[in-house]
């Protein structure tokens, strides 16, 4: 029977969705929603609001929801850019890098939980293909 690509694709979003929901009451707890979690993961990657939203595939617009709440949250803070006064560049503070922490931990307990229903060949070879599938095509 043949492996269809779209039917894998549906099954991995499938699992993503359950483990972000799984960790919803710990993200919660930490003040963040699911979207903010993945805008203040990606802060340290991506300075500014406009590369993290097309590192997230998100609007600006949100992304710009997203940076002001967590600004508030004490979780970012906005700097000038020295090299172009005009921009403000994005800084992780020390309760962000906390939060962010925290909240991956939580995401991979679920996600491990999860692996621990395959053997740990099974694991092996799951990331063998996740690392073949993200590599830049020959």
């Amino acid at each position: 029977m043949p492996v269809d690509g779209a039917q894998l694709w549906t099954l991995n979003q499938r699992l993503l969705s359950v483990v972000m929901d799984a960790c919803t009451p710990e993200l919660a707890e930490l003040g963040l929603e699911t979207k903010e979690f993945f805008v203040l993961a990606e802060v340290e990657a991506s300075r500014y609001p406009a590369e993290i939203a097309t590192a997230l595939l998100l609007p600006k617009a949100s992304v710009t929801v997203y940076v002001r709440n967590l600004v508030a949250k004490g979780f970012v803070r906005r700097e000038i850019d020295d090299e172009d006064l005009r921009r403000h560049r994005l800084v992780l503070t020390g309760e962000g890098a906390e939060a962010r922490d925290r909240a991956l931990a939580a995401l991979a307990a679920e996600y491990d939980r999860r692996l621990a229903r395959i053997t740990p060949q099974d694991r092996a070879e799951l990331r063998r293909i996740l690392q073949d599938l993200l590599a830049p095509p020959a």
